[in-house]
């Protein structure tokens, strides 16, 4: 039949967009996944306000990323075992409660340990969407053409939540009250994530029967590969926590912090750009090699921020920053596919989510520390730094990112059956 032919040609978004169901899960889901991308700098921009210190801004909302990170992979856990709904419904509650909190601890000028405390739900709860709605396309259209094309949807709405999170944060933020961002923040969670839960229809399989009963249950992190690209994720939040706050501190200096949101945005561009881009190319190239190329590309780009003190030029400079962050984004998620079982699928994608929250806060603590004491070019180094050591990383690990022997081969994407050559 002819449903049943996979042919050269990669099926499009709009014929992904038709599948029974996805839009009743997308929509929501996209509102949902906002406090990833507004958090940190909503924090940042906050607390930066009320002391007056990109170092004890960049400091709180470190807090909130590693205790994301740390909790991260334990609700993706549960959530293979108990069901997304059982783990994002009290989430959403705890998170908005604990954002309204702290927000509310801030303006009241509470000292800055209080301020750790009030951070560590607030990170801790954040609803791990992305990784949900990737199980979701996993279990939905698990096997069929249109997997790759999920996959690289995915990395494209990740991209543009990270164009229109940040600048909506900073735009209100600057434009309305400090606070305004992370009061958005807190409201786009509850009202998305509570609409994405009710998706019942979509929900995959939980528990004993989502693994299978030829497969033990177990952590991904258990896995080789899986620990490498938790590395690789870590260098990319270098990235992303450098950025923002350098670009504030810079922006600050100049005397022009709207100029934040516009370098930034032109940053996030060139990721979902990026994104479209790795989504229309069926790849020759083994993903191994595609992830490693990828990577020293953006390397060598984040090795130039420092230098430069034009905002021309660091739109430049940053746009191109972006082009290399979604290849390297879309390619981990389609090797860490292909290392684990179905039974930990959720959790694989949250260690990576995790890990780019965890890559975020140690960054946006060293880099406003950097920016405090020498300026915000040196927080540029912050970037430089992790992904040159997640590079070498991934040189000296790379025969670990080799497929399961039992688990599909995946050209790009989450995935598919369509054998390619691995390298």
């Amino acid at each position: 039949m002819a449903s049943t032919v996979i042919s050269d040609k990669r099926p499009g978004y709009g014929q992904l967009l038709r599948t029974p169901g996805a839009l009743s899960f997308l929509l929501p889901g996209f509102a949902a996944r906002q406090p990833f991308a507004m958090l940190t700098i909503g924090i940042v921009l906050l607390v930066q306000h009320t002391t007056g210190s990109f170092g004890s801004a960049g400091a709180v909302a470190a807090v909130t990323g590693v205790s994301m990170a740390l909790f991260a992979p334990q609700s993706g856990k549960l959530a293979d075992r108990f069901g997304q709904r059982a783990v994002l419904l009290p989430g959403v509650l705890v998170h908005t409660a604990s954002v309204i909190l702290l927000v509310v601890l801030a303006l009241s000028g509470a000292p800055l340990w209080v301020l750790f405390l009030a951070a560590v739900p607030a990170g801790a709860s954040v609803p791990q969407v992305g990784p949900m709605v990737r199980a979701r396309w996993a279990a939905k259209l698990d096997g069929t053409p249109l997997m790759p094309t999920a996959a690289a949807f995915e990395s494209v709405t990740d991209e543009f939540t990270f164009v229109v999170g940040p600048v909506l944060a900073t735009a209100l933020c600057t434009g309305v009250h400090p606070a305004a961002g992370l009061i958005a923040e807190a409201a786009l969670t509850l009202f998305g994530g509570l609409f994405f839960a009710a998706q019942r229809a979509t929900q995959p399989a939980f528990g004993i029967s989502a693994a299978g009963s030829s497969e033990p249950r177990r952590s991904a992190l258990s896995i080789p590969g899986v620990r490498v690209l938790v590395v690789a994720f870590l260098g990319i939040g270098s990235v992303f926590g450098g950025m923002q706050v350098s670009l504030t501190a810079f922006s600050e200096e100049i005397g022009n912090p709207g100029a934040n949101g516009l370098l930034y945005g032109i940053f996030a561009a060139g990721n979902m750009l990026a994104g479209i881009a790795m989504g229309a190319v069926a790849w020759k190239v083994g993903p191994r090699r595609r992830l490693i190329l990828g990577y020293a590309g953006l390397t060598v780009a984040a090795s130039l921020l420092w230098t430069t003190h034009s905002v021309l030029l660091l739109g430049a400079l940053g746009l191109v920053v972006g082009l290399c962050i979604a290849p390297a984004l879309i390619t981990g998620y389609t090797i860490v596919e292909t290392l684990i079982p179905a039974s930990a699928r959720t959790e694989a994608f949250t260690w990576l989510t995790g890990a780019v929250a965890l890559g975020q806060a140690a960054a946006v603590t060293v880099a406003g520390r950097l920016a405090d004491a020498h300026g915000a070019s040196t927080g540029f180094l912050v970037p430089m730094v992790g992904t040159a050591l997640a590079l070498a990383t991934l040189l000296a690990l790379r025969s670990r990112l080799k497929p399961r022997e039992t688990s599909r081969v995946a050209a790009r994407g989450i995935g598919h059956r369509v054998p390619v050559a691995v390298d």
